[in-house]
């Protein structure tokens, strides 16, 4: 079973069951119940993986593994002054209008991925075209990272651009597929979208949000 997929059924599980399974995915111990907690990416493979207050710790001061793990940041950050018209996105090669975009460290390759009901979709973005999403805001070359995510929404309306910690985009795949009816998705799961994104304004907590646990969850087309 791939990440996502593990992703999504365990967000529809109670929040009981979710705390009363969670460990620290890199040393066993027991996370706080009922208590959120961080996240770290193993760069190598993509996973994300949770982490306990002291492993968060180590990786927030620089600690490194053989696999290459990165504590995933806390700050969420509206882009209010970033427009993408209709031809850069094109240029993007999306063929929605939900997707998140991330940068690799090793390759500085830009990577989208779009929630869809099969998981997370993803394809490689064109250098060219990325730089012309670069022109819509100065920040976006320095924070799109592989643990930040730039998080657009397009659709229905919608003008959202956000800086994100990568866990936020497996929260909301995990939000698409859970709800996802029918060819169009359904009204459903386009409420719960927007309510995602409502979510996403309030202050950021001392550690995110998550309301899923996993020992794996990674960008995985079906």
């Amino acid at each position: 079973m791939s990440g996502l997929r593990r992703v999504a059924r365990q967000a529809s599980r109670t929040e009981e069951q979710q705390t009363r399974e969670e460990r620290c995915d890199l040393c066993a111990e027991p996370l706080p119940t009922g208590l959120p907690h961080r996240h770290v990416l193993q760069t190598a493979t993509g996973a994300v993986s949770c982490a306990c207050r002291a492993c968060a710790v180590l990786f927030d001061h620089g600690a490194t593994t053989a696999g290459g793990h990165r504590l995933l940041p806390l700050e969420r950050r509206r882009l209010d002054g970033c427009r993408i018209d209709d031809a850069a996105w094109a240029g993007l090669g999306v063929p929605v209008s939900l997707a998140f975009f991330t940068r690799s460290g090793e390759t500085c390759e830009v990577t989208a991925a779009y929630p869809s009901p099969l998981g997370a979709l993803r394809s490689a973005v064109p250098a060219d075209s990325w730089r012309e999403v670069e022109r819509c805001h100065p920040d976006l070359p320095e924070h799109v990272t592989d643990v930040r995510a730039l998080l657009v929404h397009r659709g229905r309306g919608a003008d959202e651009h956000w800086l994100v910690p990568l866990d936020d985009c497996y929260r909301l795949v995990a939000v698409v597929r859970a709800h996802w009816k029918g060819l169009d998705g359904g009204p459903e799961v386009w409420q719960r979208v927007e309510d995602f994104f409502r979510g996403l304004t309030e202050p950021t907590p001392p550690t995110p949000p998550t309301p899923f646990t996993t020992e794996e969850a990674s960008w995985a087309s079906p």
